[in-house]
């Protein structure tokens, strides 16, 4: 697996021989059979905008049909995993009162998640930093979490006024049950590491030092084991999730739009940005 971890994204991806650039946005590398995503975003915490969206839908529309490709390893550039969406460029949408910037991401999300959880091959996602709101959903959407000891968890949509998303309202009830999903969606409160895997949030945890070195491991193992096997287990577990999973999403999608035209929804955003704690109103 080329050294994409933690790549200063201004080196370019030319040194590795089969390493590949989706995008400024998206650095690919595939190696002995595994193919190593990551969003690079670092100076915005790999926040997700429409360009960071559209590249990982394309990539894992690109991946899952590649034969050759055995595993997916998922990890961010720099000091995060994924700090959720873009508030800056929300906030700026939301004082416009214009939707039109915020739907083609979630939707481009939609996609980005369905193909993460379809595709025949597992991907495993390296937690390397914060992963909060829709970050933390790209998590769940993998088949596997290894996460770093400084790693962070939170649905923190509530904090700003606005609704769970990129297939987070499916994933984290299964995963936790539907109490505990609904205090962190309902609080929106960060989680550390060492709670998430308590939880079963995560499966492994390491220190930040290891974290790279033990993705790397089990993609290998993943990697060297029986392909038709391991794909018709992923098959079996999360074949039958299509149709409610895009249920989900576009529900998901409707109550976001919603929410984001509130007018809790602009004090949220204004509070973060104080640094306040909001007044929501209900309106």
């Amino acid at each position: 697996m080329p050294n994409l971890f933690n790549q200063n994204p201004k080196e370019g991806m030319s040194d590795p021989p089969t390493a590949t650039a989706a995008g400024p946005v998206l650095l690919e590398a595939i190696d002995n059979g595994v193919a190593t995503l990551v969003m690079n975003r670092p100076e915005k915490l790999n926040s997700l905008n429409n360009e960071l969206a559209n590249a990982l839908n394309l990539a894992f529309e690109r991946i899952g049909k590649n034969e050759a490709v055995r595993v997916v390893v998922l990890t961010g550039a720099g000091r995060a995993f994924c700090a959720g969406g873009d508030l800056a460029s929300i906030g700026k949408g939301r004082e416009a009162r214009d939707s039109k910037q915020l739907e083609p991401i979630l939707r481009a999300g939609m996609g980005a998640m369905l193909r993460m959880r379809m595709i025949p091959q597992p991907v495993i996602a390296a937690v390397n930093g914060p992963a909060a709101g829709a970050g933390m959903n790209v998590a769940l959407a993998a088949d596997i979490r290894i996460a770093a000891e400084e790693a962070i968890f939170g649905q923190n949509f509530s904090k700003v006024g606005l609704f769970p998303d990129y297939g987070g309202t499916y994933f984290l009830p299964q995963l936790i049950g539907p109490s505990k999903a609904a205090e962190l969606f309902y609080t929106g409160d960060m989680i550390n590491a060492a709670t998430a895997l308590q939880l079963g949030l995560v499966n492994r945890l390491v220190p930040g030092a290891q974290l790279e070195r033990e993705a790397r491991k089990v993609a290998a193992q993943l990697a060297a084991g029986p392909p038709i096997a391991i794909r018709a287990i992923k098959q079996t577990l999360f074949g039958s999730d299509k149709d409610a999973l895009s249920k989900a999403m576009e529900a998901e999608v409707q109550h976001q739009m919603r929410c984001f035209a509130s007018e809790d929804c602009l004090e949220g955003i204004h509070a973060f940005f104080e640094k306040r704690a909001p007044k929501f109103e209900g309106h």
